[in-house]
């Protein structure tokens, strides 16, 4: 779910076409370390209570598989934006990490993925601390290790994006539907 087209991937992509991979590292730094207190929050503040209560994750899987079509829709209409412009102001290590951190903290995605993921995973009738450093320490891994992934995919690909902004927005809308589908059937409560 995590290796799933978002903001954060589009942030990453941007960045890397315009600043570089080695700059981007700092703002996967940034959005793995909202992913840590989102997960946190999730777990030991409202996990347990989800996880006792089937039919508000059910209610909340719904209105998660609305959003995620209506994302998807948007994601599909919206215009790409010129990413070939050359007006690219220089920014510091500190502001790549900020932007990292905000985009990931605020992305409903995110907030979405924890609650119906973690708690499947953890068993909260026995070392549930355990567990979740564990889960938490494999997620933040591969998530970072994604973010990265994308940025030196854009790198590469760079003049191959710039020609066919378009489909970009089209494979992002489909990967998303698709998650959609997946949870609705997967999903059970």
């Amino acid at each position: 779910m995590f290796i799933t087209p978002g903001t954060p991937r589009i942030v990453i992509i941007s960045y890397s076409m315009n600043y570089g991979v080695q700059k981007c590292v700092w703002t996967a730094l940034g959005d793995v370390t909202a992913n840590i207190i989102q997960a946190t929050l999730v777990i030991f503040v409202i996990g347990s209570f989800l996880s006792d209560n089937p039919t508000i994750l059910n209610t909340l899987k719904w209105l998660g598989i609305v959003y995620l079509t209506y994302l998807a829709y948007d994601i599909y209409k919206s215009r790409p934006k010129d990413i070939n412009t050359k007006d690219i102001s220089d920014k510091s290590f500190l502001s790549f990490y900020k932007d990292g951190f905000l985009v990931a903290g605020t992305s409903p995605k995110a907030w979405m993925f924890f609650p119906f993921i973690f708690p499947q995973f953890i068993d909260f009738n026995s070392n549930y601390i355990i567990q979740f450093i564990i889960l938490i320490t494999t997620y933040v891994v591969l998530d970072f290790l994604s973010l990265v992934g994308y940025a030196v995919l854009a790198n590469k690909l760079i003049v191959w994006i710039k020609a066919n902004p378009k489909i970009i927005n089209t494979i992002s809308a489909c990967v998303i539907i698709l998650i959609a589908i997946i949870i609705a059937f997967t999903q059970q409560y």
